[in-house]
């Protein structure tokens, strides 16, 4: 005698874990920040290059405001802060926001 039961695959059940949310990370435009010290804070802290840190700062000059990356929440908190800082701290009004991604 035969028992020909077919036998079910195993399942697993991973639980599915939802991606954070993103923020984007915004250069807002100022008429008193040198654009040679804008490309100079983008390369820095966003690790672009040069070409990028240009295209980004003349966007943002044009626009009034450009998105430069996109990064979990606390991420893009803390670069905007500290680029922002980093401004500050050379005595320009240049700024940095963020703000979620849709």
């Amino acid at each position: 005698m035969s028992t020909d039961t077919p036998t079910r695959p195993k399942t697993s059940t991973r639980p599915k874990v939802a991606r954070p949310p993103l923020h984007k990370v915004i250069l807002v435009n100022d008429d008193f920040t040198p654009r040679e010290f804008v490309v100079r804070v983008l390369k820095a802290e966003f690790r672009i290059t040069e070409d990028q840190a240009n295209r980004i700062m003349v966007t943002a000059h044009t626009k009034g405001s450009c998105v430069v990356a996109v990064f979990t929440r606390e991420v893009a908190e803390t670069k905007s802060k500290r680029a922002t800082e980093m401004a500050r701290s050379e005595g320009f009004p240049l700024l940095f926001t963020t703000e979620p991604e849709e």
